[in-house]
């Protein structure tokens, strides 16, 4: 995978896209599974920000080992990407129960016999995963920005 894009390093424009669409995932599957008039109106949406958050997770992932080949090593970067690889379990997840929520919904809609139980279970998975990736990407977001500002003016200036 390229290191950087017209001079910029890559990872941090993957990274900046995965923060902003797997917090948009987890919203819509939230709501998906908690509101069912914002489940009919969304329809797939939420299936398809999760699949592309899925998606950019790996291409992080991808862009940080290869930007890490070309700074400092440190306790804190490695911290850092052993938190980052613990993401991919919660989105596989997060996808997976969107979209078994997806098609329980429309079943549903066609006429299909669905059961409270399943639905509500779906849901109540869906909601422990988005919770789990959420997390995640902040424990992941607050390890990167450490290992990337720590040692800098910046930060310790801005301490008290």
């Amino acid at each position: 995978m390229p290191n950087d894009f017209y001079g910029l390093p890559l990872h941090p424009l993957i990274v900046h896209a995965t923060v902003v669409i797997i917090p948009l995932a987890v919203l819509t599957v939230i709501l998906g599974a908690v509101w069912p008039r914002f489940r009919a109106w969304a329809g797939p949406l939420p299936v398809g920000l999760s699949l592309v958050g899925l998606v950019l997770v790996p291409l992080s992932t991808s862009t940080g080992e290869t930007l890490e080949k070309h700074v400092e090593r440190s306790a804190l970067l490695e911290k850092h990407t052993q938190i980052a690889e613990g993401l991919l379990p919660w989105m596989i997840a997060l996808f997976v129960l969107s979209a078994v929520g997806y098609a329980l919904h429309w079943r549903s809609t066609r006429g299909h016999s669905v059961t409270r139980a399943v639905t509500v279970a779906v849901s109540v998975l869906a909601i422990v995963a988005a919770v789990g990736a959420s997390v995640q990407v902040a424990r992941i977001g607050h390890s990167g920005a450490k290992a990337a500002w720590d040692d800098t003016d910046m930060s310790s200036s801005a301490r008290p």
